[in-house]
């Protein structure tokens, strides 16, 4: 491709709103531009990248058995009512009603479709193991869209399914993806690491998110440094540090504490630190009304609690609390509490001194007994991990780090086999539930990956196997140089080479600000003075390397470079 007719409108200024590395670069660099808030259109260059990272998720997935297909994105209500995520999807599925009044989804995610393909094409254990596959829009309606591709409504996604007899064979397709995994993230170049994690409204026994440490990503992450422990923190656990704090009350008694609500505020009052205060949350779980106590210098994980007490739970308003109790949510504490149940995070189990509210407005109690003065039914993990609580396997202090999900994978069991009815007929006759698994691997977000993890403060450089082009031919024009420019570019054609010619007629300058903003890997520059002596110049984008080779010499050499750095990338 010559630059002069390629579509690639680079721009100089920083986008506003553009807050991100990769949203940042990739407008720059014009490889993406924004229709709606999170809805983007791939320019040709992004689109070129993104068709590189699909071809390698295909050739993946095929070699471990995986057969491609294509669900609708346009999908029934009728399955997600039967699985119960018609409801459970909540705002973020996007519902619309036909011309006819019934209602429709645009999918964020296609289970049901396959287990509704499954139920009626499957019918004996020969038919299964099944891996199928599809490389499909997805839509979430994303209440806060930010960082470019990171945060979407609609985005490119491949998920595939396995569909076995038992949960051995699950064992077995989930291994195979996990490996799969790997190997496509290490051939598109990137660093990575494979977390714990929650399976969410997926659900299942065993989840394994694959994720980039960076600071534009939307979860966080528990990394143990020592002995390899990581985990999401929606699910990660942690031990509470030993520490020795004096308690600055001893006694038991009500405090006034006008008008002080939050853990700084009664902290800075009652002279004591938040890890001597306990929260009191008030949560509605069906018809009932239950208690979680945490310590004052923790956060409540929800994700922890939907597991234990089921999705549909959720925090009481300040509203609630104040019908029901006559006092505001700052003030509300354990002790003589009216709800069904209690519980309490381990953060608690031994304070002896603790502060709570004293369910009344503008008071608290001070030196609290938690397991003497509180009716606890069960204490529990129910806390977010933070920096510093030591390792759940070797006592390590924990980092939390931000980081952005490129895959994740499932082990759904018999979730949805059994709620759409997707059974088999084993050996001896008798009818079985499919076990399933799921495995998303996010096609923008590989992209985008790349782009926040290299680079510089020039532009991008791309891993060269996902690069939007492996070689550029940077000419600065002249008579002379322009003939050495098409022969070298022909002859990297020839030598099945993916290059891109800058024929164009700018200053030196414009195009080599062009070439570092987007980061093609190998740069050949073809100037007056170096043809002059029979040369060119090599330049490799990411380590700045230069090398001047004859012109005779430079189709052959460049070839085997592209070669060399591709199989590199590949291995890591």
């Amino acid at each position: 491709m010559k630059w002069s007719k390629a579509f690639i409108p680079t721009i100089k200024e920083v986008p506003r709103d553009a807050e991100a590395r990769s949203h940042i670069f990739l407008l720059k660099a014009g490889f993406i531009r924004q229709h709606q808030s999170g809805v983007y259109n791939i320019l040709p260059l992004g689109w070129r990248s993104m068709l590189k990272i699909m071809q390698i998720i295909r050739e993946e997935m095929n070699a471990i058995g995986g057969q491609e297909l294509l669900m609708p994105a346009l999908t029934s209500a009728d399955l997600w009512r039967e699985s119960g995520r018609w409801v459970d999807f909540g705002n973020e599925m996007f519902r619309l009603k036909d011309r006819k009044g019934k209602d429709q989804a645009l999918a964020p995610t296609h289970e049901e479709i396959i287990a509704d393909i499954a139920r009626n094409e499957i019918r004996s254990y020969r038919d299964l193991p099944q891996i199928w596959y599809q490389i499909q829009t997805k839509f979430r309606d994303e209440p806060r869209p930010r960082f470019g591709l990171l945060r979407v409504r609609e985005f490119i996604m491949k998920d595939s399914y396995s569909l076995d007899r038992d949960f051995e064979g699950l064992d077995v397709s989930y291994e195979l993806h996990k490996k799969a995994y790997t190997k496509i993230f290490d051939r598109c170049g990137l660093k990575y690491t494979v977390v714990q994690a929650s399976s969410g409204l997926m659900g299942g026994s065993q989840s394994e998110e694959f994720m980039v440490i960076s600071d534009a990503g939307e979860d966080t992450l528990a990394i143990c440094d020592k002995c390899g422990y990581s985990a999401n923190t929606e699910v990660a656990e942690g031990k509470i540090p030993e520490e020795s704090v004096p308690p600055a009350h001893t006694k038991r008694e009500k405090v006034h504490t006008p008008g002080i609500k939050t853990v700084e505020e009664v902290s800075r009052f009652l002279g004591v630190t938040p890890k001597h205060l306990v929260k009191t949350l008030l949560f509605v779980v069906d018809d009932r009304m239950i208690a979680i106590l945490i310590r004052g210098d923790y956060e409540v994980n929800e994700a922890k609690i939907m597991r234990k007490f089921g999705p549909s739970i959720r925090l009481a308003t300040p509203d609630e609390v104040k019908e029901r109790f006559g006092v505001s949510v700052g003030f509300l504490g354990p002790v003589k509490l009216d709800v069904d149940e209690i519980y309490a995070d381990f953060s608690v189990k031994t304070l002896k001194y603790a502060v709570v509210g004293a369910n009344e407005d503008d008071y608290h109690l001070v030196g609290v007994d938690i397991q003497s003065d509180v009716n606890i039914k069960e204490f529990g993990d129910f806390r977010i991990v933070k920096e510093g609580d030591l390792c759940p396997r070797c006592g390590n202090p924990l980092k939390v780090r931000s980081a952005l999900e490129i895959g994740h994978i499932f082990k759904l069991g018999l979730k949805y086999s059994e709620a759409l009815h997707a059974y088999y007929m084993d050996k001896d006759g008798k009818e079985r539930p499919i076990v399933m698994g799921s495995y998303g691997i996010g096609v923008g977000r590989i992209m985008a990956a790349a782009a926040e993890l290299y680079g510089d403060d020039n532009g991008l450089s791309w891993p060269i196997n996902i690069a939007p082009y492996e070689v550029e031919i940077l000419e600065l024009n002249s008579p002379r140089t322009g003939e050495i420019a098409e022969s070298i570019y022909k002859g990297l054609q020839e030598s099945k080479v993916d290059v891109i010619w800058d024929d164009r007629e700018a200053s030196p300058g414009f195009k080599f600000k062009d070439a570092d903003l987007v980061g093609i890997p190998v740069r050949i520059v073809v100037s007056d003075r170096k043809v002059k002596n029979g040369m060119v110049e090599l330049q490799i984008r990411r380590d700045g390397t230069r090398k001047d080779l004859k012109i005779e010499d430079s189709i052959s050499y460049v070839t085997d470079l592209v070669r060399r750095m591709k199989k590199e990338n590949a291995t890591g």
